[in-house]
């Protein structure tokens, strides 16, 4: 498994996030691949698909045609193979336990959107900074 890092503070760690899944798909990365998992606040697309209901954003899961949102503390179990961890929090505890919680979540790729000082140190020796 890949890990890569793209310094981003806890403001913009959304907009990197989504940049950076922009730069997977225009790459070849199937949007069913994807998951992006937020440590703070959702996602924007997640709040918007959670506001059709709870079954039908989960069944979205299920259904697989499409990068997939949620919060990084979910207790679902999710897997895919290219994961963006988003950084949009600041509390030391919740990063860390969203940083080894999307191990679990990952098959090839982990790619984490945060502030390089605080994630850094939470990675695997070796991870890749993408460049801002």
């Amino acid at each position: 498994m890949t890990v890569q890092l793209v310094p981003s503070s806890v403001l913009d760690a959304v907009e990197r996030a989504d940049d950076t899944v922009d730069s997977l798909l225009e790459a070849g990365r199937r949007p069913e691949d994807v998951l992006v998992l937020t440590v703070g606040e959702p996602h924007p697309w997640q709040q918007h698909e959670l506001s059709f209901g709870e079954a039908g954003y989960w069944a979205q899961l299920t259904e697989g045609g499409d990068v997939f949102y949620a919060d990084a503390a979910t207790a679902r179990p999710l897997r895919r193979e290219v994961v963006v961890l988003v950084v949009n929090d600041s509390g030391a505890a919740r990063v860390e336990r969203a940083v080894k919680k999307a191990f679990d979540h990952v098959g090839a790729l982990l790619v984490v959107c945060g502030e390089a000082d605080r994630v850094r140190p939470l990675l695997p020796a070796g991870s890749r900074p993408v460049p801002a």
